[in-house]
């Protein structure tokens, strides 16, 4: 993951852009894992770890609506998450993430070990979806390394 979070900082700055993070499931671990590289103030605005529902609609503008009709476990509640991220921050780019990382949380429709990964600007936003048996901590592990490599493919 290092040499992920080290090849972002490369471009960002060299691109003199920015970058934020709006995590739900990987409770911050991806800004963690990007400003474990020295130098990253130079582009890492900041994150926001929005666990519960009532954060992603207030700070970020998730729609209630989307919420409701897709589930907080959707493309579409982490594709608004990453264009509320750069609202928010002011940034060029945003890395959000939404799952059931585990053991429970789950539903039928959406079993536990999905987690959706957002990254993108107000233009572009690209997603995925993992669909994880792991443990808790080895589907978080997977989430936060997927995520940085979903940003750098975008970059």
């Amino acid at each position: 993951m290092k040499r992920l979070a080290h090849d972002i900082q490369r471009l960002l700055t060299a691109r003199h852009q920015t970058l934020a993070t709006a995590e739900s499931c990987t409770g911050g671990r991806i800004a963690a894992a990007l400003t474990a590289v020295a130098g990253s103030s130079a582009y890492f605005q900041g994150g926001l770890v929005a666990y519960q529902n009532e954060v992603k609609v207030r700070q970020l503008g998730v729609s209630a609506e989307t919420i409701a009709r897709h589930d907080v476990v959707s493309r579409e509640v982490a594709t608004e998450m990453v264009l509320g991220a750069c609202r928010l921050f002011g940034t060029d780019y945003a890395i959000a993430t939404t799952g059931y990382a585990g053991p429970g949380g789950g539903t039928s429709e959406i079993p536990t070990g999905t987690i959706w990964i957002a990254a993108g600007n107000v233009e572009q936003v690209e997603t995925l979806c993992l669909h994880l048996d792991g443990s808790r901590v080895r589907n978080l592990e997977v989430a936060t390394r997927e995520a940085l490599r979903l940003m750098m493919n975008m970059l």
